[in-house]
């Protein structure tokens, strides 16, 4: 199972306050430790909303809302994706994480939908269009037309 592991903005990291060398240190043993039990499939950190913008989608219309957005607590400042064999497992190893922010803040654990969830709907053709973008992910190369 895959997970996507969100950590939330706080209003610190939303002002683009920067994590000390302590922080930095302690997030990279931790990542090692992740990568060396074979959890860790990506992670980043990200820049504040106030560099980022929002499509807003009504039927056919869409609009633009450049950041910075309210409600902090709704959003994420970071990701990582994760293999484990459980939401349990996932949730074992996030508890060992050191806290991402200087403050209080938290950690959402979300499973990665994979194409068995779709059932019937994912027909063989679609598959197989899952497997060849997945394919040409994985290898950075375009998708030849």
């Amino acid at each position: 199972m895959r997970f996507m592991i969100l950590v939330k903005a706080t209003k610190d990291s939303e002002a683009g306050v920067m994590p000390d060398t302590q922080l930095m240190a302690e997030m990279g043993r931790f990542n090692e430790e992740l990568v060396s039990a074979g959890i860790m499939q990506a992670g980043e950190g990200l820049h504040p909303t106030s560099k980022g913008a929002r499509v807003r989608f009504s039927g056919k219309n869409r609009s633009v809302i450049h950041g910075p957005f309210a409600e902090t607590n709704e959003l994420v400042a970071g990701f990582w994706i994760w293999k484990c064999k459980s939401l349990a497992e996932a949730i074992e190893w996030v508890k060992r994480c050191p806290n991402p922010m200087l403050v209080d803040s938290e950690i959402e654990i979300r499973q990665v939908f994979e194409a068995e969830d779709f059932g019937d709907a994912l027909t063989p053709e679609l598959r197989e269009q899952e497997d060849r973008l997945r394919a040409a992910t994985a290898s950075g190369q375009p998708q030849a037309e």
